[in-house]
């Protein structure tokens, strides 16, 4: 399934700030690199739906869209892990990236507001990686490219069901609009911003 031009400019908007071309550049060589660290990104995923699942038992219709997120991320980590095979490409340790972690930094720590930023934080990490995927998608060789072009729908609709599942537990549409703004501004501040280490994630190279 393709994703439609005009889900990508509902992305795009929403982010706000462009992925650097210089990362783009940076990235392209360093494919492997990405791999490894595309793959932690799809288990960090997984995992941080299941934590969704395990706090809020209370709201099945979360609960029923991470159960389904859950499973498929962890699929997305085995076809990442296949593709390294067959490229043969090593895995090797790569540490994390600064940015989910420093989004997660500015989570709320009461409720509701934490389930709010939380899931805006979600709506976030999979539009930037959509944006990504479509960006390496014309520059990669194939098979990572027919890859990134099957990931580009599932990551869209991930990314709406983030937001989705924000407005439907929020208190008002206004608190949803005012988070999504705190953490754009975040958001785009480490997207722009030097760093010193290439990850899928990452900021602008130095």
């Amino acid at each position: 399934m393709r994703l439609k031009p005009a889900a990508l400019k509902d992305i795009a908007r929403f982010l706000g700030e462009p992925t650097p071309a210089a990362w783009v550049d940076a990235a392209v060589p360093e494919l492997d690199l990405l791999a490894v660290d595309h793959a932690n990104c799809e288990k960090k995923a997984a995992a941080s739906a299941m934590a969704l699942m395990n706090r809020y038992p209370g709201k099945t219709t979360l609960v029923r869209q991470m159960s389904r997120l859950a499973r498929e991320e962890l699929r997305h980590f085995e076809q990442v892990v296949r593709l390294m095979e067959s490229a043969g490409m090593r895995w090797h340790h790569v540490t994390a990236s600064r940015y989910a972690a420093t989004l997660r930094n500015d989570v709320a720590s009461g409720e509701p507001d934490r389930l709010l930023d939380l899931l805006v934080v979600g709506a976030f990490i999979e539009a930037r990686s959509c944006e990504r995927f479509a960006l390496l998608t014309p520059l990669v060789e194939e098979p990572f490219a027919q890859f990134y072009r099957a990931l580009l729908a599932s990551e869209s609709r991930h990314f709406r069901n983030y937001l989705t599942l924000a407005e439907r537990y929020a208190k008002r549409v206004q608190d949803v609009e005012r988070r999504i703004r705190r953490f754009r501004q975040l958001e785009n501040d480490l997207i722009v911003a030097p760093d010193r280490e290439l990850r899928f994630h990452s900021g602008l190279p130095c």
